[in-house]
């Protein structure tokens, strides 16, 4: 059965530095990604991201929001994948903190 994970990160940046990191954290994980074994799209509408990443015959797709205080993810995990839905909550969540806070 298909999952979607939400996640909410908290952050005191303005919008524009929330956005700013976030675009070069997927700018990091496209170069980073399996070699490219997983193919990345991701298209930004002023501060929402629209993003779709396609690795072993499975697709996901997401949608993230940079808001004034926080930074909301849902990501559409499909049924063979949803297995690492609370994994990958989890990792967003820690890695999300790490790339927004206030430095």
């Amino acid at each position: 059965m298909a999952e979607t994970v939400k996640v909410d990160i908290p952050h005191k940046l303005t919008r524009a530095t929330a956005r700013a990191r976030i675009e070069s954290g997927f700018g990091r994980l496209r170069q980073d990604m399996l070699g490219g074994m997983v193919k990345f799209d991701d298209v930004w509408t002023d501060d929402h991201l629209d993003f779709t990443a396609k690795v072993m015959g499975q697709s996901v797709t997401g949608r993230l929001d940079v808001l004034d205080d926080n930074v909301h993810v849902e990501i559409d995990l499909p049924g063979f994948l949803a297995a690492i839905a609370n994994k990958l909550r989890g990792q967003i969540q820690k890695e999300g903190a790490l790339l927004l806070e206030k430095k």
